[in-house]
């Protein structure tokens, strides 16, 4: 997994790519990222799956924040990404959130 960043100077924004890698969902068929930037929606933003079993997907996102952020497994399952920036408490339940800051 990582975060690969790409600031524009024509713009405040930040193209952020999250990877998910295979080892850390081995069974996905599917995966969609939820967080701040889109009201935590598990279905709005679907990850493309790679040949070699990973998924990524990228998005703009304005900079001088930060973002929690999370993975969502075949509509089952929440994943962190093991390279966030940071990571803080969901306050939902007693696991942690990924933060990513643009």
């Amino acid at each position: 997994m990582s975060l690969k960043k790409q600031y524009l100077k024509t713009r405040p924004v930040c193209k952020v790519t999250f990877r998910l890698a295979k080892e850390a969902a081995p069974d996905a068929e599917t995966v969609h990222i939820a967080g701040e930037f889109n009201k935590w929606n598990t279905r709005e933003i679907p990850m493309k799956k790679l040949k070699n079993g990973e998924f990524t997907v990228t998005i703009d996102l304005p900079v001088d924040r930060e973002y929690q952020f999370r993975y969502f497994v075949n509509q089952k399952v929440w994943i962190n990404d093991w390279e966030a920036d940071k990571y803080v408490p969901s306050g939902v339940s007693r696991s942690e959130n990924s933060v990513v800051v643009v």
